[in-house]
């Protein structure tokens, strides 16, 4: 029921929304938890496992009992939290888990059945009989499995990705955090501050005690106020900070549009990655309930929550208030109910040394044994200390058992906390989490002096770390009260008493996998599901713990914790992958140039995450074969233009450059004059080919290294490893630069004419002769230029920063055009490399040689590397290794194809006799013929003959005739030209 006067809604702003079709009114600021309230709703969901009636527990994010489904469709979103959900105007929210209502459930049938159904029956019961599995226990299992829904239908929302850097993330805007960020703030610091809140002041909005003379609440939104002035300060509500990963980078969640009806081509989530050089964490604890007989009835709330709906939204849950608790802070709960005018019914405390109350009676010594009431709470029972045991007629029950201080992301990077007798809870440990240091209720400082004070040091500290001046914070006055409590995790008595509140975990079910030899808290965990789901460890995890402790004879201490994983909220799959909706959530990369390739209209395909270009057609053009053809026949005979950027590029720097690529390349560098490139052969340490590619000489202490684009971060891996782990003394830097340049392969007879109307540099043999490199620069502009060639033309590339790309690609396609040239793309790439015999990675897969590529003697003897001991084993060379050759059909069927195998002509093509297989396949313009890469059994000795291909896949047989792999050119005149 509302309390006139309380709250901070706006009560002059009504708002229609529904709840299983029942329309109903809230206001502006309710969430759908405070309105389903005020309108006296109590009963809104179901459990998993036993469909036993659900209430509202919390008021945050920690919720586990109130889960709902809002809207319908392709937009219905399942297992939302009631208590986080805002409401709007045309808000359509629905029960779940239930069937065919919320009010008669027929699967509440199996709460009948509880006997049976403990924790742990699965694994006992649907091994027998072994033919059930399959027809019956797996199909029932899984539609029974899941809380609310998915519809199955295409989710249309859009989403969005955003990166944020600063110098102090605060996490939370409660007292403890406001105060951070205000002290950042002042300083200067870049400050980003997130509360998954609406409202920031965190439990400053739920009470009623001063702060600097002024409301909690005001105190709250003038701070706020005062840092959105600020322009070093990004102030984040309605954005849960999700987990804290490597090197300072926190992800975030921001919910953008879930609180409106009209999104206006808003997004409905955000996700952020913030890279923050320290952060504090101000999340504050999570009020525990206490395990008692039905102690799962709607309308048994925690005490806190009670205070917030009164306070914050002026909602009472309830007109006869009972409350139960360990510690002084329920109190509060009490005396706000009577100074708001609803009557307590009583204060239940389990300790004897329990303060008086103020217009309520205290029951001292007493616990709470039992509840009465199936879709709301109507009475509970209470056992005093002398055994005698009463009934109180109530219709809310506020309990409290304690406060646990929120350390999950404190535990991201596999910290565990540490046990703190003084509040009977875990704390964070300091450093868990490198650059991130906890306050206040967080860090087990439960009074809001306290909060205050860690705060602005913390802000301080970290301040000081990053060598900011910063003034002391004057701390507001505010409550400093005493935390005062006797622990009391459970309460034994006949019935349930429940843990999980969602998952239908009991006391005896932690007894029982204890009982079992689950005393392992993560096996207890697995075995019961203790804590998983929507609890995560929220609500339960502390009391859960206790009790296996008690069970085990141990402390809980020694006990311990499960461990708290990202994300501390949920997260859609599709705000982690925003923006790839529709592709599968796979990782894209684009080329400067594919704005200009897709216009073009190219076919863009997938090689190595990044996005190429198969072919450019032009009108007329009806098959992918006639495109292609062009563009080789283009190259061959004027110029076309190619990007190249997808290559790896790695920068290696320092006076030991030459003497470490030495060691990672089977050949020489050392010896390489600056401004020259060469091709570089690096093997794996067992001595097979990991990678090719080239290497340019930029000064005597610079090197630039390409690598394929399949391979470019196993690369990067492999040098980083050699450096730290083989030879660390070596001065020698390195770093990945391939979003860093923009590069094009320009080749063909007319390439040097093309470049030469581009860059200021005139080019010509002499300047840059093959193999040769240098700086170049395009329209003021600081460039590189290689001579190098994938085409077996007279080539170049060309790199500049990345944000010249487009220009440059579109300036080089203009000049082309007019040349009788243009663009090429991979197809076309593919043709020329396999008439030059270049191999990619569709030859060197893992499992050949620099002998079997016929670069055998490029394995230096003059030197050390990696791999070329193991190189040199038995079995790595010889007649019997199948060796690179080419392919050429000489019968009447004129296909090759890829992943075909070779026999020797008139043998059986079985896997036994086989001789070797094909590779890479392509038509060649320039020959008038197709072509093949194969590696054939003592291949460079069978030039000449004749083998057989088969594919049995796609049923074609062809005669081939084995010859040199480079069948264009082979004395490279086209190159040096």
């Amino acid at each position: 029921m509302r309390i006139a006067g309380k709250g901070l809604v706006d009560h002059g702003a009504p708002v229609r929304f529904s709840f299983d079709g029942r329309q109903l009114e809230g206001f502006q600021g309710d969430t759908l938890a405070s309105a389903l309230l005020a309108n006296d709703v109590k009963l809104v969901a179901r459990s998993f496992k036993y469909h036993r009636p659900r209430g509202i527990m919390g008021a945050g994010s920690e919720e586990a009992s109130a889960l709902v489904t809002i809207g319908s469709g392709a937009t219905q979103d399942p297992n939302v939290r009631a208590t986080v959900q805002e409401i709007y105007d045309g808000l359509s929210a629905h029960s779940q888990n239930c069937w065919p209502s919320l009010n008669y459930d027929l699967l509440s049938v199996n709460d009948l059945f509880a006997p049976f159904l403990g924790a742990g029956f699965y694994y006992k019961t649907f091994m027998w009989p072994k033919v059930f599995w399959e027809k019956l226990y797996e199909p029932v299992i899984r539609r029974s499995a899941g809380i609310g829904a998915l519809s199955g239908k295409a989710n249309a929302e859009y989403y969005e990705k955003a990166f944020a850097f600063c110098d102090l993330l605060v996490i939370g805007a409660g007292p403890a955090g406001l105060m951070a960020a205000l002290t950042a703030g002042r300083a200067g610091a870049d400050v980003i501050l997130c509360d998954e809140d609406s409202l920031l002041g965190g439990r400053l909005n739920g009470e009623t005690f001063e702060v600097g003379g002024m409301a909690g609440s005001d105190w709250a939104a003038e701070t706020v106020r005062e840092l959105e002035s600020l322009p070093n300060v990004r102030v984040m509500s309605r954005t849960s900070v999700t987990g804290a990963y490597d090197q300072g980078t926190y992800g975030a969640l921001e919910r953008v549009s879930h609180h409106v009806a009209a999104r206006e081509g808003r997004p409905l989530e955000c996700f952020w990655r913030i890279v923050a050089k320290r952060a504090v964490l101000a999340a504050g604890a999570i009020e525990r309930p206490v395990a008692f007989p039905n102690n799962d009835r709607p309308g048994i709330m925690t005490a806190s929550a009670v205070r917030t709906y009164l306070n914050r939204y002026g909602v009472a849950p309830g007109q006869r208030v009972t409350i139960f608790a360990n510690n002084d802070d329920a109190h509060r709960t009490a005396r706000d109910l009577v100074d708001a005018g609803v009557h307590v019914a009583a204060v239940i405390d389990s300790r004897a040394e329990a303060p008086e109350g103020a217009g309520y009676e205290v029951i001292k010594g007493a616990e709470v044994c039992g509840s009465e009431g199936r879709k709301a709470l109507e009475a509970v029972s209470y056992r005093r200390a002398d055994g005698s045991v009463d009934k109180v007629q109530t219709d809310c029950l506020a309990m409290s058992g304690g406060w646990n201080p929120t350390v999950h992301m404190t535990c991201h990077m596999n910290g565990r906390p540490n046990w703190h007798g003084g509040i009977h809870s875990f704390v964070p440990v300091p450093g868990a989490i490198p650059g991130l240091e906890a306050v206040g209720a967080c860090n087990g400082a439960f009074s809001t002096h306290r909060a205050f004070v860690e705060g602005a040091e913390a802000a301080l500290r970290a301040l000081g770390d990053l060598g900011v001046k910063a003034k002391k914070s004057v701390v507001p006055e505010s409550e400093d009260s005493p935390y005062r409590i006797e622990p009391l995790w459970a309460v034994a008595g006949k019935g349930r008493a429940w843990l999980d509140f969602q998952n239908d975990v009991t006391v005896k079910d932690v007894q029982g996998a204890a009982q079992e030899n689950f005393r392992s808290v993560e096996h207890m965990k697995r075995y019961t599901t203790q804590g998983m789901a929507p609890d995560q460890g929220k609500n339960s995890n502390v009391a859960a713990l206790a009790v296996l402790a008690d069970a085990t004879g141990r402390g809980i201490e020694e006990t311990g914790t499960t461990t708290f994983r990202p994300p501390f909220v949920p997260v859609a799959i599709a705000a982690f992958g925003a923006g790839g909706q529709g592709t599968g959530f796979a990782p894209q990369r684009h080329t400067t140039s594919h704005a200009e390739s897709v216009r073009r209209g190219a076919p863009m395909i997938e090689a190595g995450l990044w996005y190429r270009p198969s072919y450019f057609p032009v009108t007329g053009e009806r098959t992918w074969r006639q495109s292609c053809d062009r563009e080789v026949n283009m190259v061959r005979g004027t110029v076309g233009v190619c990007d190249v950027s997808t290559l790896g590029k790695i920068d290696i720097q320092g006076k030991d450059a030459g003497q470490f690529l030495d060691f990672v390349y089977a050949n020489t560098f050392s010896t390489l004059k600056p401004g020259k490139v060469r091709y570089g052969l690096m093997l794996r340490e067992d001595g097979f080919v990991m990678d090719d590619g080239t290497t340019a000489r930029i000064a005597e202490d610079h090197f630039v290294m390409t690598t394929t684009t399949a391979a470019a971060g196993q690369v990067m891996r492999h040098l980083e490893y050699v450096h730290q782990c083989l030879c660390p003394d070596l001065d020698v830097a390195m770093i990945s630069v391939t979003e860093q340049w923009a590069q094009f392969a320009v080749a063909g007879p007319k390439s040097r004419e093309l470049l030469n109307g581009i860059v200021a540099e005139e080019i010509d043999n002499e300047s840059f002769p093959f193999m040769g490199c240098g700086p170049a620069t395009i329209g003021g502009v600081a460039g590189r230029l290689f001579r190098i060639s994938f085409s077996g033309e007279h080539a170049y590339e060309i790199a500049v920063p990345a944000r010249y790309g487009e220009s440059l690609f579109k300036l080089l396609l203009e000049r082309a055009e007019v040349m009788g040239g243009g663009a090429y793309g991979m197809e076309a790439l593919n043709v020329l490399r396999i008439e030059k015999g270049f191999i990619t990675h569709a030859e060197i897969h893992g499992r050949v040689t620099a002998y079997d590529i016929g670069m055998g003697r490029m394995v230096s003897a003059k030197k050390d590397c990696i791999g070329k001991t193991m190189s040199e084993r038995p079995g790595l060379s010889g007649e019997e290794r199948e060796q690179l050759v080419g392919l050429m059909p000489v019968g009447v069927v004129k296909q090759i194809t890829a992943g075909a195998h070779l026999f020797e002509p008139g043998a059986e093509p079985v896997r036994s006799n086989a001789q070797g297989y094909v590779t890479s396949v392509c038509f060649s313009p320039t020959l008038e013929t197709s072509l093949g890469l194969a590696f054939l059994r003592n291949g460079r000795a069978r030039h000449g003959e004749e083998i057989t291909m088969v594919d049995h896949l796609r049923g074609v047989t062809t005669r081939c005739k084995v010859c040199d792999p480079v069948f264009l050119d082979p004395e490279g005149g086209r190159v040096r030209g």
